[in-house]
């Protein structure tokens, strides 16, 4: 008991220092060629307390949104201590059945991790690991330029992305919109790499920190690149 009482004074105070609130990220699946991917983000508002969920379709090859993909809501029903969030993203999902039957998603085909920042480790902008099933190895750099301070900052970013065969052989990408500057963005992590079922993509999960008079808020967002 003195543990749990202990480990919740921990998150509370983490919180008021942080001033701001953490979306949880969602992996929703793939579709059935892995075309799409769909992903979410969920989590309570700091500043109402009201739960809010962000539902997004992302067309692979292309690395942008398909038509309408992008589904955001927020909830009027003030959380009690200790509620996530989840349940906003539970109804946004039941609201928006349409978007995951016309682009055929499958919530069983995540696809698998080959890389995560667990929390509480510090972030590396870059990264070096191999996929221990199919020998390939990647090479990983996250580029990006904040420009500004405080409500008014502004930032970039890409991904330099290197994957080397077994025998040797590489491949390389560049991942992003370099020169597309998002206004209210400190700063970019990734989160995740994740490949897609049959290996023919990685999706990068980005974890952006985002300023408001508040202080500062996680959201994500998601880069994608065919490599096989």
């Amino acid at each position: 008991m003195a543990r749990r009482v202990a480990l919740l004074v921990f998150l509370l105070v983490s919180s008021l220092l942080f001033g701001g609130d953490i979306a949880t990220f969602a992996n929703l699946g793939f579709s059935a060629n892995s075309r799409y991917f769909m992903f979410a983000q969920y989590g309570v508002g700091e500043e109402d307390s009201y739960p809010y969920a962000d539902l997004f379709v992302v067309d692979v090859p292309a690395n942008d949104f398909v038509p309408d993909g992008v589904r955001q809501e927020v909830y009027a029903a003030p959380s009690e201590p200790g509620f996530i969030g989840a349940a906003a993203l539970y109804t946004l999902l039941a609201e928006n059945a349409d978007l995951k039957k016309e682009h055929g998603i499958d919530h069983l085909a995540t696809g698998r991790i080959l890389y995560l920042l667990v929390d509480g480790d510090e972030p590396k902008e870059e990264l070096d690991f191999r996929d221990f099933l199919s020998g390939i190895r990647y090479n990983v750099s996250l580029e990006q330029k904040v420009y500004g301070e405080g409500e008014g900052v502004r930032s970039s970013f890409h991904i330099d992305l290197t994957v080397i065969a077994q025998n040797g052989t590489s491949r390389y990408y560049r991942v992003g919109l370099p020169n597309f500057q998002r206004t209210g963005v400190k700063g970019y992590r990734i989160k995740q790499v994740i490949l897609s079922p049959g290996g023919s993509a990685l999706v990068f999960v980005i974890e952006k920190e985002e300023v408001d008079r508040r202080g500062s808020n996680i959201r994500y967002m998601v880069e994608t690149v065919i490599v096989g």
